[in-house]
């Protein structure tokens, strides 16, 4: 069974900066592509950010002020926000094991961390 520690959530106000972090165990078989989604109260899991080697790709509402990253495969993924606003609060989830399909899509990913949470206040 694939296991995601998501790391790093907390609280900030608006212009704030976080860095969450995502850290595959070794019983992963495939982290190639990682991404993150953001679940909002009341809403269902939205992408955010996704990585496969040098490429990554975000949604539309975090572009330029999210960045995506890791070292190397299989290494932990991180997820740097910055100029953070009350619309990203939520709870930020890492993906892996996928399936194929779009990669910023909740269906794609065949395992999930437990999230951590992400409050934005003004």
């Amino acid at each position: 069974q694939a296991r995601l520690v998501e790391s790093g959530g907390g609280s900030v106000q608006v212009g704030g900066s976080l860095t969450l972090s995502c850290e595959p165990s070794d019983s992963i078989i495939n982290t190639n592509y990682l991404a993150w989604f953001r679940q909002a109260p009341g809403t269902e899991r939205e992408g955010v950010a996704a990585i496969y080697g040098k490429w990554t790709d975000y949604s539309t509402s975090v572009k330029g002020r999210f960045t995506i990253s890791r070292d190397s495969p299989g290494a932990t993924v991180y997820l740097q926000m910055k100029s953070l606003q009350p619309e990203y609060t939520g709870v930020y989830y890492c993906a892996a094991a996928f399936r194929g399909g779009l990669p910023l899509r909740e269906k794609s990913y065949g395992s999930w961390g437990q999230g951590t949470r992400v409050t934005v206040s003004s």
